[in-house]
């Protein structure tokens, strides 16, 4: 018992020798920080005020169009047009929030007789899709769906303020 007791009074006399003042380094360290002079800080820059620009030359001819039009006969000309342009009213769909080729067909699904695809996105979640949804930024709609491909007809901008059509696909991937 006696050797027990004195077992344990040696521990803790061992763990006691290490609980002593470690912290005098850092102490002095700190102490000596604290007593420098502080340095010289650049005062912020004044920022000059942005000059605003008022652009008028609406009424000139644009530079990038063919013809002398101005851009008024341009802007009143093609609002008049009942030409090819996609549904700007129309509640837009989910994937259409994606590029096309940040969507991928994984597969199709029948159910009740009716063809469905299955697409990815790139933020990796898995959609349904069938013939009329619309997916890609380019107004595609969904004109058909076959076991190797997803077609789309698209709308894209003529680059001459009208729409141009073109057919992009989603071919299965591996």
């Amino acid at each position: 018992m006696n050797q027990r007791l004195l077992c344990l009074a040696l521990i803790a006399a061992t763990g006691l020798a290490g609980c002593g003042d470690r912290m005098g380094d850092l102490q002095q360290y700190t102490n000596e920080v604290k007593a420098r002079k502080g340095g010289h800080i650049e005062p912020i820059p004044q920022i000059k005020p942005f000059e605003i620009y008022t652009y008028t030359d609406q009424d000139v001819r644009s530079p990038f169009m063919p013809g002398g039009e101005t851009r008024a006969d341009l802007n009143t000309a093609h609002a008049g047009v009942a030409g090819l342009h996609p549904d700007f009213n129309r509640n837009h769909e989910y994937l259409e929030q994606f590029p096309l080729d940040g969507l991928k067909m994984v597969g199709t699904l029948t159910i009740n007789g009716t063809l469905f695809g299955l697409v990815r996105d790139s933020d990796n979640v898995l959609h349904r899709v069938q013939t009329g949804n619309y997916m890609g930024q380019n107004f595609g709609r969904i004109i058909s769906i076959t076991d190797s491909d997803i077609k789309l007809h698209e709308m894209v901008p003529d680059g001459q303020g009208g729409w141009s059509e073109r057919i992009s696909d989603v071919p299965l991937s591996e």
